[in-house]
This record gives C-alpha cells, structure tokens and sequence, in this order.
C-alpha cells in the first residue's frame, strides 16, 4: 500500500479562502478515486493534513495528475506552502507518526 502525507499551511487570509475553495473539491475527489483505501484530514499544528492510503502510487499518481488536485496543483505556490511525503507501507500511520514523518521527512515545497 503507498501513503501519501501532506501538510499545507496557507499564506495568508485571501490564500486561505482559495486554499479551501480548492482543497474541499480535491478532497472529495480523492475519496472517490480508484485505488483510494484511506483518506482523511486534520489540524496539525498550523498545517492542514491529509493522510491517504493507496492500493498502489500509480493509482494515487493517477489521481495526483487529474481533475479537482490538479487544479489545486497549479495554484499550490500561490497559496501554500508546506511538506509532502509518500512511503509505502502495510500500515496507515496514526496522526501522530504522520506528523513526525511529514517534520523529519517531508520536502518542503
């Protein structure tokens, strides 16, 4: 299974509206997606974070490169800023491991 981790903080108020404008339609999309097992969001400190869980990356790559996220893709430096971090597992990790990984591990974007 391939989890992929985000953690993206706004860059202001105005970013902060569109950030959301684009990440709710991306969201859902990724619940609907073929090969999604997990997705989930929350609050970690001043990010906004994403945990997912895929049958395999070519499926989450499939849904990364197509509709509602990509939109959110092209806009990404506008609005955000924040790490990223994608490992495959057998496990999907509790929020707290998440976070750490995404802080020690995670590329910055």
């Amino acid at each position: 299974m391939y989890i992929s981790l985000t953690g993206l903080k706004p860059k202001g108020f105005l970013a902060y509206i569109r950030f959301w404008f684009l990440a709710i339609p991306a969201f859902r999309q990724a619940q609907r997606a073929e090969g999604n097992l997990h997705c989930d969001v929350k609050k970690v400190q001043q990010y906004q974070c994403t945990i997912s869980a895929w049958e395999s990356r070519e499926l989450m790559l499939q849904y990364l490169r197509s509709g509602a996220h990509l939109k959110a893709m092209k806009a990404f430096h506008q609005i955000a800023t924040g790490p990223t971090y994608g490992y495959e597992s057998d496990i999907i990790p509790s929020w707290e491991e998440a976070y750490t990984l995404l802080t020690e591990q995670g590329k910055m974007h």
